[in-house]
Parts: structure tokens; C-alpha cells; sequence
């Protein structure tokens, strides 16, 4: 195959790498995706850091089989533990969700405090701080891990009052901080931004990194020479999904939050 007309592969936990899934196919709808959910062993995030390399490993695997020209690590965890590890094992370039996040952050930001919500494996891995003070060494930086969010929107529980009340004790002591700025730093994070920003309230703007991910793919892809070609008469791209368990729950909320039906899904193995 063309190297041009190669894939894009995405992996994350579970479901929230949908978030950088749809932001690709909106700032380059010609391409196509191959996205790669380990529903079978989310969340990442409680997991120890040579679990999550284990994981990862393997997730990057299956992808680069397919033949991908780009692997996209939709996962703070896992780009917080193993994207170095992940960009010296392929002769691919590949895109992790931290430097992105953080260097909107620090563009966002008026009185230089800025917070960061993930995962505990996130938050404990300083990948956020180091990033944000490798930019702006005098911005203040606040890390808190919310743990169950994950959990929450994996059930596809986005709204009500159960998440709002989680949300508001969850939040409280990063908010008493004193930010004007908060990095969702965990791509399930976005799905429950509505909760999260009204918790938050008006003065503090949400950076989803899914956004900043995109621009930043469709850059690389620029460069080297790697992005597909445009054509009139085409035939709809490439659109597959892998799932480790329960691809009936992952249709459900996928479908949903990307605004189209999901056609080609597969429960697959990745484990060695």
C-alpha cells in the first residue's frame, strides 16, 4: 500500500480516546482511522507503571501490524509512562496527548496557576508539570487525580446528579487553588465536560487536548510527506474498530458521542 494511504492507529483504555478519534477525522476526513479499545483492562490509570509499558506494548503491536503510518497514544496514562518507550520500538512517528494539552495550557492561562485532573497514574507521573514548566517555569502548577470519572463514563453515565456530586467533591480542592485554567489530562475527561465546567464555573477555561493532538498529526503527516492525497471520486475512508470486551456497550456510547454508526467492530485479543 501507497505509504499515503496508510491509516492512522489511535489506541486508549477504553472509550475516551473517541474524543482524539473524532478530532482527527474532522481536521482530516480523508483519512482513515484504526482505533484500538482495551476495554478489557481499563482503567490504566490504577495500574502500575510497568503494567501500563506491558499494555501499551502490546496495543502498539497489533496496530503496527495493520500497517499504520502514524500511531496516536490517545491515553495520558500511557503517554505519561511509555511514550519514549513506544517512539523507540517503531519506525513510525507517534503522537502521545501531553505535550499538546500542556503547551495550550500555558497559552490559555492570565495569572499562570494552572490545574490538571487525571488519572492517578497521570497525576503521579508529573508528565503534565515537567511539560507546562519546560514552557513556563513560573507557572504553578496543581495536580489531582480523579479516579472515578474513568469508571463513569465507561458506563456512559456523562450527566445527573450522582456525576455532578462526585464532580463537586472531586473538584473542590483544586478549585480553592485558585486556577484560571484546567487541562482535562485523561481523554475519557472531555465526555463529562459539561459537568466538569459548570463544577468549575465561568472564570476557568477546560483544555482538551484532543484538539491540539489533531493539529499537531495533521502537521507531521504535512512534513513528511505522509498525508493523503484529496480525491473528487473516492471511495469513504477507512473506518475500524477493535474492541477487548463488550463491543456492544463501546457501539452504544461510540456511536453516540462520534455522531455516526460504527459499521466495522471486532472483539479481538491483544494479550501476549
Amino acid at each position: 500500500m501507497n505509504k499515503k494511504d496508510r491509516p492512522i492507529g489511535v489506541f486508549d483504555s477504553g472509550i475516551g480516546g473517541l474524543t482524539v478519534l473524532k478530532e482527527i477525522m474532522k481536521e482530516m476526513p480523508d483519512e482513515g482511522t484504526i482505533y484500538l479499545g482495551d476495554t478489557a483492562r481499563v482503567p490504566y490509570g490504577i495500574r502500575s507503571p510497568e503494567t501500563v509499558i506491558r499494555y501499551s506494548f502490546e496495543n502498539t503491536r497489533f496496530l503496527f501490524l495493520r500497517d499504520i503510518k502514524l500511531l496516536v497514544v490517545a491515553c495520558n496514562t500511557a503517554s505519561s509512562v511509555s511514550l519514549g518507550n513506544i517512539k523507540n520500538s517503531i519506525p513510525i512517528p507517534v503522537v502521545g496527548v501531553i505535550e499538546p494539552g500542556a503547551k495550550a495550557a500555558v497559552m490559555a492561562t492570565r495569572n499562570k496557576r494552572i490545574g490538571v485532573i487525571g488519572t492517578e497514574a497521570t497525576i503521579r507521573s508529573d508528565s503534565y508539570t515537567m511539560s507546562i514548566k519546560a514552557i513556563d517555569r513560573d507557572v504553578e502548577v496543581s495536580g489531582l487525580p480523579c479516579p472515578l470519572f474513568v469508571p463513569l463514563v465507561e458506563e456512559g453515565w456523562t450527566e445527573g446528579d450522582v456525576v455532578t456530586l462526585i464532580a463537586e467533591r472531586y473538584l473542590k480542592e483544586i478549585k480553592d487553588k485558585g486556577i484560571d485554567t484546567l487541562v482535562l489530562g485523561c481523554t475519557h475527561y472531555p465526555l463529562l465536560k459539561e459537568v466538569i465546567s459548570r463544577v468549575m464555573g465561568e472564570g476557568v477555561r477546560l483544555i482538551d487536548s484532543a484538539v491540539e493532538v489533531a493539529k499537531e498529526i495533521k502537521e507531521i503527516l504535512e512534513i513528511g510527506g505522509l498525508k493523503k492525497e484529496h480525491k473528487e471520486h473516492k471511495d469513504k475512508p477507512l473506518r475500524e474498530f477493535y474492541v477487548t470486551d463488550l463491543p456492544e456497550r463501546f457501539l452504544e456510547i461510540g456511536e453516540k458521542f462520534l455522531g455516526q454508526k460504527i459499521e466495522h467492530i471486532e472483539k479481538i485479543s491483544v494479550s501476549s
